[in-house]
């Protein structure tokens, strides 16, 4: 089947379900505008690449289906380099240059440095590449959304798959001595208490590659069922593993979000095998029934798109879901109508980018999926059904 077939069948399917509308546009609707703070270049660039490709391609398949109620989306970045300073600088400038509802931030301080002025504003929804527990207080942060699970809720799914896989297993949790490493560790100590767990270690590190030896002995001898590692994008999670298959200890290790792209997992080599972890949306290569979305996602890319393409993708969607129900409910675009259209999403089919039906609790979507790396596939697969935290 032609790639122009496969589009069009995907679009057509995505009409039918209600996920984008036909409507045609018209010339006297006035545009929405999302911005962005995005780190093209800089530390975080390998991720911010893709969350610029994936909100670009969301931003096209609603546009090219007639936007949103008539209104055509369009997507107005800057490079940040992942620097407060440069987003600030980024966002003062776009929102200067052009009327914005909707607003993509790279990172949990400069969502945290912009939510103040967010809700001097009152105009815009910000989404971003954070999922910080600390954002997930619609009072505190009514102009947020968090797009997936907090990390709290992350290392939660994972939890609730090892109770439910070895009741009364020992885990233990390896983070990095950052914000982002801390975020879980109390909410992490009060779900093992909740669900009969022994969390019986807590290691911290400073992110990167570093010396791991002395808290791998410790590790051999809680010797811990399971360990979660957080606050890590790939070293010293492989140091870690390797150190410990050598000493002979046969624990599973796992991963948060920003651990668990594929490509990134198949650098770890013959010790991925097996490695698993929480992953809020499907994997670019899934697949599954009734997905016109990824469909839609490879016939427009042909090779593997990363956990982050997928994660601005999905961001655009709900946003665009968001002023979708305000437009129709008739209300100004501005951004407490934002989070109460936000809010009125319940039961939404994104095409396949998630498992489930999604809905929004709070200022986030609890909803997540336990995959395990195929060395001979090299592939993450998936160990578990999906997950929705209540």
């Amino acid at each position: 089947m032609s790639i122009l077939k496969v589009a069009k069948r995907a679009t057509g399917a995505l009409l039918a379900a209600g996920l984008i509308t036909g409507a045609a546009q018209a010339s006297d609707k006035k545009d929405i505008v999302l911005g962005g703070s995005i780190p093209l270049t800089g530390v975080f660039a390998f991720a911010g690449v893709g969350i610029h490709a994936g909100i670009t391609d969301s931003v096209k398949i609603i546009n090219d289906a007639g936007g949103i109620e008539g209104h055509k989306l369009v997507y107005v970045p800057e490079d940040t380099a992942y620097k407060v300073d440069a987003s600030v600088a980024a966002y003062n400038k776009i929102t200067s240059q052009h009327d914005v509802n909707l607003y993509y931030g790279d990172s949990t301080a400069f969502s945290k440095t912009i939510s103040p002025e967010l809700d001097r504003s009152g105009k815009t929804l910000m989404t971003g590449a954070s999922f910080a527990s600390e954002l997930n207080d619609p009072e505190k942060y009514p102009n947020i959304f968090i797009p997936g699970p907090t990390y709290v809720d992350m290392v939660g799914i994972l939890m609730k798959h090892i109770a439910n896989e070895k009741p009364g297993a020992k885990v233990g949790l390896v983070h990095s001595e950052t914000e982002f490493g801390r975020d879980p560790v109390e909410g992490a100590k009060a779900t093992a208490k909740e669900l009969g767990l022994d969390l019986n270690l807590v290691i911290s590190t400073a992110p990167g590659g570093v010396d791991v030896s002395t808290e791998v002995l410790k590790m051999r001898r809680a010797r811990p069922d399971y360990v979660i590692f957080h606050g890590y994008v790939l070293s010293p999670i492989p140091e870690f593993i390797g150190q410990a298959r050598s000493m002979g200890l046969d624990t599973k290790f796992m991963g948060t979000f920003w651990s668990m792209d594929n490509q990134m997992v198949g650098k770890m080599g013959e010790i991925a095998d097996g490695f698993m972890g929480v992953m809020p949306y499907n994997y670019y290569y899934t697949e599954a029934e009734n997905a016109p979305m990824l469909e839609k996602i490879r016939s427009m890319r042909d090779t593997y798109q990363s956990n982050a393409y997928m994660q601005g993708f999905f961001s655009t969607i709900m946003m665009a879901e968001a002023a979708r129900n305000v437009i129709k409910a008739g209300k100004e675009l501005n951004g407490p109508n934002l989070h109460e259209g936000l809010e009125a999403i319940k039961d939404f089919d994104t095409g396949g980018l998630m498992g489930i039906p999604v809905s929004v609790k709070g200022n986030s979507v609890p909803i997540g999926r336990v995959y395990q790396y195929d060395l001979s596939k090299k592939q993450m697969v998936p160990s578990s059904d999906w997950i929705r935290l209540d």
